[in-house]
């Protein structure tokens, strides 16, 4: 397993760090060897300074995904705006190729006014869409990640979001166990409630592909909509908690990466995650 942050931690600038470049070297004096790097307001990374990164990040043993703009929604039947989030995916598959990774996360997108059905079925041929966009322009290894969702009106239930990764075997899911807690009005408190979710990803995508997915994790404060904010681990009245999650995945063989989104303290929570791990063996 691989645990790293989603983007740079409160502690990295306040150690005197200022640029991302030099976040693969902080990260390996972590103990840790994933990170994320966001464009979810725009892709904006010069390719020099993503080149940069990628150099650093394979000197250090750092594996880097990418999370596509927020912007991204394939729901959207308008062709300006449809045209806009293919766009948005290109350019983050060719920055995360450049920062030396493949994974790219994707919130797929939101009904906004139409019937849902309606809206799950523009997402699934715009998902195709992309990948033959991905493919015409030589990027066939991107492995796009969508992602579960924390709010109702989103696009990416548990269910839905594997029923998109079964449109093509590159697609791993992007399971944000925080979001589904959010989802489910506090759903994920025990070790069965887990099981649950990991029991219903193996039945759809098959174990050897389950335990390869990209995981996001964090503590969540959530309403009756769904996901509020993102909290840390630090306070203990949020959940979820990966001490219930932790051991099922060390007994299942899973080995994908698990990027820690705690406001702030990201990087000292992958931390805590990447020690509770340790403690199965």
């Amino acid at each position: 397993m691989r645990f790293g942050p989603a983007g740079n931690a409160e502690r990295f600038y306040a150690e005197g760090f200022k640029a991302s470049v030099q976040a693969p070297e902080w990260l390996a004096a972590q103990g840790l060897t994933a990170y994320e790097y966001s464009f979810g307001r725009g892709v904006s990374l010069s390719d020099d300074t993503a080149a940069d990164i990628c150099a650093q990040a394979e000197r250090w043993g750092i594996s880097v995904s990418v999370h596509a703009p927020y912007y991204i929604n394939l729901a959207n039947p308008d062709p300006e705006k449809r045209e806009a989030s293919f766009r948005y995916i290109l350019d983050s598959a060719r920055k995360a190729v450049a920062l030396g990774g493949q994974r790219v996360v994707v919130h797929v997108g939101a009904a906004m006014k139409m019937e849902r059905s309606e809206a799950l079925t523009n997402c699934r041929a715009g998902l195709i869409e992309a990948y033959r966009r991905l493919d015409d322009i030589g990027l066939e290894q991107t492995i796009l990640c969508p992602e579960t969702m924390g709010k109702y009106s989103q696009i990416g239930d548990l269910r839905e979001t594997l029923d998109f990764c079964l449109l093509d075997e590159r697609m791993l899911p992007c399971i944000d166990f925080a979001h589904l807690h959010a989802l489910g009005g506090g759903s994920l408190n025990t070790q069965a409630d887990f099981a649950a979710v990991l029991d219903t990803i193996e039945s759809v995508l098959g174990l050897e592909r389950a335990r390869k997915m990209h995981m996001h994790f964090s503590t969540i404060e959530y309403t009756v909509a769904g996901e509020k904010r993102h909290h840390t681990f630090a306070e203990e009245k949020y959940g979820p908690r990966f001490e219930n999650l932790a051991p099922l995945l060390y007994t299942r063989g899973y080995d994908g990466t698990v990027i820690c989104e705690s406001k702030g303290t990201q990087a000292d929570d992958a931390m805590a995650m990447r020690r509770i791990w340790q403690a199965q063996a």
